[in-house]
């Protein structure tokens, strides 16, 4: 019998691209952001957020019914209980800036089956958890599906595959996946699917999550260097 497939978020996703398989370890901060607006642009398309329409860009919550995920819950709670309404770029940079949300959706991959939970020191003085990979199929499945969308030359691609290649462009994950000079020739098909060109017959819902997630990227820069 093969194996059973494993369901696995945007934030999940970016969160093993972001990973050293061996070592456990993150490649750099840039997929901090990433994995705010991956959050984001799950609460999108399951209908629980709206953004407002204007250069504030405020988030407001339109469904605050359960999600069945522990990490999705706490950031939907993290706006519904939050006293205002708050721009877009305030929930991203809420990640970037707590490493613990790091560890929370890594932590939820090692219940899957996905990585393993270690704890070393460094220098003999810090303590430093990481999480080695122990179940390379996913993140093997994950690029696989990029790579068709990248490298392929479909008119349709489904909105979760631009969306996860959306943002991990936008940490600069993409050359972690691919060799630099391959995703050169591929500028041009990248950025109509960064664009959302190449959505298909996808719901209005999906492509305006997708187009929300496209703007979140484009952000993380500046909030990289103003809160680092």
């Amino acid at each position: 019998m093969p194996p059973r497939a494993v369901s696995l978020q945007l934030y999940e996703e970016i969160l093993l691209l972001a990973l050293k398989e061996e070592q456990g370890t993150f490649h750099w901060k840039t997929y901090r952001p990433a994995l705010g607006a991956g959050l984001i642009a799950e609460l999108l398309l399951r209908k629980r957020i709206e953004i407002e329409d204007s250069k504030r860009k405020l988030v407001t919550v339109i469904d605050s019914s359960a999600t069945g995920d522990a990490v999705l819950d706490r950031f939907l709670g993290e706006i519904q209980n939050s006293s205002r309404r708050r721009k877009l770029g305030h929930w991203v940079s809420l990640v970037q800036r707590k490493t613990e949300w790091s560890h929370d959706i890594a932590k939820g991959l090692c219940r899957k089956g996905i990585l393993r939970e270690e704890e070393d020191r460094v220098l003999a003085l810090f303590r430093r958890r990481t999480y080695p990979e122990v179940d390379p199929r996913p993140e093997r499945e994950l690029i696989a599906r990029m790579r068709k969308a990248i490298f392929g030359s479909s008119r349709t691609v489904d909105p979760r595959t631009v969306i996860l290649i959306s943002l991990a462009k936008s940490a600069d994950l993409l050359a972690v996946a691919f060799e630099k000079r391959d995703l050169k020739e591929r500028k041009a098909r990248i950025k109509q699917l960064v664009d959302g060109e190449l959505l298909g017959r996808a719901s209005q819902e999906a492509v305006d999550a997708a187009n929300a997630a496209v703007m979140v990227a484009t952000i993380i820069p500046a909030v990289v260097v103003t809160t680092s």
